[in-house]
């Protein structure tokens, strides 16, 4: 067993969970919302660590990560559980429910990580790995001691001192803002917007950043929300990427998949303030990099092919400075 961080003992019977903003009150043999994090006698007991119900070998634009070393490998490993409960879930299998898996020592998967010469580092994805805090951090550790990359992939419903710890070897992240409204996050999701925004400030101030916006027709695809997120979004940095992904059908969600008319009404919105903005989800669609001073192709994506078109950190045609980390 391994003891959680981020917890104060109440009384004899109660734990209180600080590593996310739910701030659970945890009784002696029950869980917090996560439904990882658990009460074990007055000691809150992380029973997830090195637990891994999926591990691959992913292209980085996958997680999606379109600035941060475009046309890399990256090993990407998922564990189980989840802080928020959204009726959507593209992950229910391994997020909501009680899917199979392996616990592994962290030195095993150092070891699967190095399989792969191409490979640059570990993406922590697939479930909510935040709720998985300190194999994340533990795991983070070690491979920023070989000198390869992190990354992390989240719902970004995190209290401040265990993210600030986490940035500290955390080299990019992926967060998926859910919508630009407390009612969807509240109703749809069981959390809260602002924490999800400040963890964007917060890591934007810090290290690599991308955003992504599961986009419901219906839900949180109103003209003045993406308006207002697209705008804040811009506040928070002008080169922030966003990518506007897809729905399918997924988990209490039969809605059909959102229409292309939808996402590219989404996309021009937002693409009136912000430079880089990608539709995700939609095949045959352009996902291609262009300079937003000159309008030059930097990044070309052709299927599984990505091509650095780049003069080193700069246009390759008017020599601007771009924010792609190569």
């Amino acid at each position: 067993m391994h003891e959680a961080a981020y917890y104060e003992v109440m009384t004899k019977d109660r734990i209180h969970c600080e590593l996310c903003p739910h701030q659970c009150i945890i009784e002696v043999g029950h869980a917090g919302k996560c439904r990882v994090r658990v009460n074990d006698n007055g000691q809150l007991i992380a029973k997830t660590y090195g637990f891994v119900t999926s591990a691959a070998f992913d292209p980085i634009e996958k997680k999606p990560l379109y600035h941060f070393k475009p046309g890399s490998t990256i090993f990407s490993i998922g564990s189980a559980g989840c802080n928020f409960k959204c009726g959507f879930c593209q992950n229910a299998e391994i997020a909501l429910k009680s899917p199979q898996g392996e616990y592994y020592s962290n030195e095993k998967l150092i070891e699967m990580m190095q399989q792969n010469p191409d490979n640059i580092g570990i993406a922590f994805t697939y479930n909510e790995p935040s709720i998985n805090y300190e194999f994340m951090l533990d795991m983070a550790k070690r491979v920023k001691a070989l000198g390869m990359s992190t990354v992390c992939v989240s719902n970004g419903f995190i209290m401040p001192d265990p993210l600030d710890e986490l940035l500290k070897y955390i080299d990019a992240f992926n967060i998926d803002l859910k919508a630009f409204s407390d009612r969807f996050y509240h109703k749809v999701c069981g959390g809260e917007r602002a924490p999800v925004m400040e963890t964007i400030r917060r890591i934007a101030n810090t290290v690599h950043v991308e955003v992504s916006l599961l986009l419901i027709e219906g839900e949180n695809d109103a003209v003045e929300e993406l308006e207002a997120l697209s705008m804040w979004l811009k506040d928070v940095s002008p080169d922030v990427v966003l990518h506007i992904n897809r729905y399918y059908p997924a988990h209490h969600y039969d809605k059909p998949p959102t229409s292309l008319d939808t996402l590219l009404k989404a996309e021009a919105i937002a693409k009136k303030h912000l430079k880089y903005v990608y539709l995700g989800n939609v095949p045959e669609i352009d996902r291609n990099t262009y300079c937003p001073n000159c309008g030059a192709k930097v990044i070309e994506r052709n299927g599984s092919q990505v091509n650095i078109l780049m003069n080193k950190h700069a246009c390759h045609a008017c020599n601007k400075l771009l924010s792609v980390k190569l």
